[in-house]
């Protein structure tokens, strides 16, 4: 353990140079054909057993330690979001509308670092590592009608063999470059897909009268849907209700029959989540009835809540304690509503999701996350893979 910071403080041209090349080269949940061909390229070099086109550009990867032991799953995610990058980094996407503004191209080239570390390291393990690439955590649903994680599991990564003991990272520009946050219990919301289809009476603009106006009906469902956290929730829990997308008309003078509304829900708490569901879809229909409209409300759940495992968090606090010495490490609840798939795997895997600082003020590496000037300090990723890398050494040698 004590020469693994060493090693990723080595390894760094390496794993900057893939992250540069995947940020030249972003795309989009589950088309990530390219990403996953270097993925491949860099698995096979290592000799591990690799399976491929899971959840079409999914990749799995085995690293067995010379002795028996526990499996340990190590996840990173690859997809880019669409945004028109504005950076004007040298290594800038080049391809129009796509950017990795999330860190993605960081995490995959953190991810093949610590299994190179690993790797090097096999004759002394005991058990088994099991590498996810995964396709789409950005919320793209595919043909199956799940978005990466949850159709990754539902094809079976989480079998042959099954991990005992699940680890992934996000680089967070939300925190500057030295900050590490390690905290058992939820830290990330779950969240659902709402569509609220407001059926009325068309007309002419010039006699509203005979109408039954959806997009008035639809403003007044907006509105009053910001009631339901300020009136149903305690103020000791959180919940958000955001409508982000607003349909409906083709002129200026006509009222539409109809208009279609989408939004998303985000809670940590089940019974929070369940009258927030309840309240969203009571609100849409009778709101549309007192105004001489129907509504019809659908929802989908695109991600449970994350919730480290104490025991897990534990460990990874235990790690950075010996790969990251000259880091105080942050183990308070870090939430944010931000929702993360891996909350999939970690539904029935114990397991600990942490946070890498990554911004740089100095350097103007401070914008958020999906922002189209969205950078990050590299550097941060040395600490990422020392830290991951740590984690499931420290895990094994405990196994052990």
């Amino acid at each position: 353990m004590t020469n693994i910071y060493e090693q990723a403080q080595s390894l760094f041209p390496y794993t900057q140079s893939i992250r540069r090349d995947l940020h030249r080269h972003p795309e989009l949940g589950f088309e990530e054909q390219r990403t996953a061909q270097v993925i491949l390229r860099e698995l096979n070099a290592l000799g591990l057993e690799v399976q491929a086109g899971i959840a079409q550009t999914g990749i799995t990867a085995l690293l067995t330690g010379a002795k028996p032991g526990p499996v340990v799953l190590v996840r990173a995610d690859m997809d880019a979001l669409p945004i028109e990058e504005q950076t004007g980094a040298e290594y800038a996407s080049q391809e129009a509308g796509k950017m990795h503004a999330c860190g993605h191209d960081g995490h995959v080239a953190i991810g093949l670092t610590v299994a190179r570390i690993l790797h090097s390291h096999k004759a002394s393990l005991a058990g088994t590592v099991k590498f996810i690439f995964q396709p789409a955590e950005e919320g793209v649903i595919g043909p199956q009608g799940m978005g990466g994680a949850e159709w990754m599991v539902a094809e079976g990564i989480l079998e042959n063999p099954r991990p005992d003991i699940a680890f992934a990272l996000h680089l967070w520009n939300e925190r500057p470059l030295g900050w590490v946050n390690i905290a058992a219990g939820p830290v990330m919301a779950g969240a659902e897909l709402f569509t609220i289809k407001v059926i009325g009476r068309g007309g002419h603009g010039a006699m509203p009268h005979l109408a039954a106006d959806p997009l008035l009906a639809g403003a007044q469902i907006v509105t009053a849907l910001q009631s339901v956290v300020a009136r149903n929730v305690s103020p000791l829990n959180a919940a958000v209700v955001t409508t982000g997308t607003f349909h409906g008309g083709t002129a200026f003078n006509i009222i539409p029959p109809e208009v279609v509304m989408e939004g998303t829900i985000r809670t940590f708490e089940p019974q929070v989540r369940t009258t927030v569901l309840r309240r969203v879809e009571e609100i849409a229909r009778q709101v549309a009835e007192g105004m001489g409209c129907r509504a019809e409300f659908t929802s989908r759940r695109i991600t449970p809540a994350l919730v480290n495992q104490p025991e897990a968090a534990a460990i990874v606090q235990q790690a950075a304690q010996k790969v990251l010495p000259q880091i105080k490490v942050d183990t308070s609840s870090h939430l944010t509503m931000g929702s993360e798939d891996m909350a999939f795997i970690l539904e029935q895997v114990k397991g600990c999701y942490f946070f890498v600082g990554s911004a740089n003020p100095e350097k103007g590496l401070d914008y958020g996350h999906h922002h189209p000037k969205f950078d990050f300090d590299e550097t941060a990723m040395i600490n990422a893979v020392a830290l991951m890398t740590g984690a499931v050494m420290e895990y094994l040698a405990e196994a052990a």
